[in-house]
């Protein structure tokens, strides 16, 4: 699985393009982010991908948890996204 890895500074447009980029190969990506102002953006991120993958007819799914990260010598504890996408059966008439 990819891990896409945000930071406070990250654009949330640009992070929405990679997540929707790595969800038209596959079906699930893993987004890191360690921070408050990471996790906004991540979120950001997640809701902006979402529009850019309804119209192929696909909903994306998000199961947050932790990880630990190593940044330099000292384990950070940050916040994991597991997103997945599902394609959506249209409504039968």
């Amino acid at each position: 699985m990819e891990i896409l890895k945000v930071s406070h500074s990250s654009a949330p447009n640009k992070v929405a393009g990679a997540i929707a980029g790595v969800l038209s190969k596959t079906d699930e990506v893993e987004i890191q982010a360690i921070g408050a102002g990471a996790v906004n953006q991540a979120v950001k991120a997640i809701a902006i991908a979402r529009r850019f993958i309804e119209n192929e007819q696909k909903e994306i799914y998000v199961i947050p948890g932790f990880v630990e990260v190593e940044v330099g010598e000292e384990t950070r504890t940050g916040i994991k996204f597991k997103v997945a996408v599902k394609q959506v059966e249209e409504p039968k008439e």
